[in-house]
């Protein structure tokens, strides 16, 4: 009697890589070869639903992508007035999203073609936190650069988990291939006292004072709009929001909340950060700003005052009013 052979199943990292070749052939066929979505599923035996599928998988796991280098006079000339305005030594303006909910991921992706481009050998950057910043992991690239380091600007928040910061800069060092170091604490503690002993006792000054090496600062700022995400996650409640605004607070840069003209308020909440000093970050030699939308604007004023940044990152409408605020300010 013939023996029956014995089929093994495939083993789960060898169906994962499969897959993965499976999507990045297809991508490559549709990108570099210039071939339709149906001579795709025509070539490989497939439906053309699943072209489209690998082909939108290939661009949400960073297999593809997609750099933009033809550039909008519109947005050249908004640039160079933000430059002249506010005495910026570089701008980017992208254009207006036909979606206004995809702001985030136009500004995002374009700072993280700028951190790109300018990430070089023996580079330590600071890195923010919130949606747009994480957006710039679509856009950032690796490439095989020696001694470089990532360093968290903020303690983790510990219910978000998509945008914690510690998680962000993990994944921004990850992605160009540096060193991680981070703000082992929580954004926020219970009192002054504790955070000095974090700082002191607990190893997080080394941290804090990597911002002598800092090449670059990549920030963003929050509204006191009880949508933005410092207080939408939670770790901030309503009567905190409250008691913000009535001491004048427009906005936050790293949970240090300020006012109109830049200037930190006094609250409870600002003695009780686990952030980089702020004036650490004023001495850092190009501060990125990037954040957008027109509900963004009082706090874009205020915060690229209170970090002095010299770097802006915006899309097209919110320059164009900072652009009108500012004019409004000197006449």
């Amino acid at each position: 009697m013939a023996r029956k052979s014995k089929i093994e199943p495939e083993r789960p990292e060898r169906a994962v890589g499969r897959i993965a070749r499976n999507r990045t052939r297809i991508a490559w066929m549709y990108y570099v070869e210039g071939l339709t979505q149906s001579e795709i599923a025509d070539k490989l035996g497939i439906g053309r639903v699943t072209v489209v599928r690998n082909i939108s998988e290939a661009l949400e796991q960073r297999d593809v992508r997609i750099w933009i280098t033809g550039e909008v006079a519109e947005c050249l000339q908004l640039e160079k007035e933000l430059k002249d305005a506010f005495g910026l030594l570089d701008a980017v303006v992208v254009p207006e999203p036909s979606n206004a909910t995809t702001i985030n991921k136009a500004i995002g992706s374009a700072a993280g073609m700028y951190a790109t481009e300018h990430i070089t050998d023996n580079f330590c950057i600071g890195v923010g936190w919130g949606a747009t910043l994480y957006e710039s992991l679509q856009t950032l690239s690796h490439r095989n650069l020696k001694n470089v380091e990532v360093v968290s600007l903020l303690g983790g928040i510990v219910q978000a988990k998509r945008f914690n910061p510690a998680e962000f800069a993990w994944q921004f060092a990850n992605t160009v291939g540096a060193d991680c170091y981070l703000l082992a604490a929580p954004a926020v503690v219970d009192s002054p006292k504790t955070r000095e002993a974090l700082i002191e006792r607990c190893g997080l000054k080394e941290v804090i004072d990597r911002s002598a090496n800092m090449n670059m600062a990549l920030l963003s700022v929050g509204t006191m709009s009880a949508q933005s995400t410092s207080f939408r996650l939670g770790f901030l409640n309503e009567e905190d929001r409250l008691s913000l605004i009535k001491k004048g607070a427009v906005g936050d840069l790293l949970y240090n909340f300020y006012d109109r003209d830049g200037a930190l308020i006094k609250h409870a909440i600002n003695d009780r950060v686990m952030s980089m000093p702020i004036d650490r970050i004023r001495k850092v030699p190009r501060r990125v700003m990037i954040s957008g939308g027109t509900e963004k604007v009082e706090a874009l004023l205020g915060g690229m005052q209170l970090a002095d940044c010299n770097v802006l990152i915006t899309n097209e409408s919110t320059a164009q009013e900072l652009l009108k605020r500012k004019a409004a300010m000197k006449s």
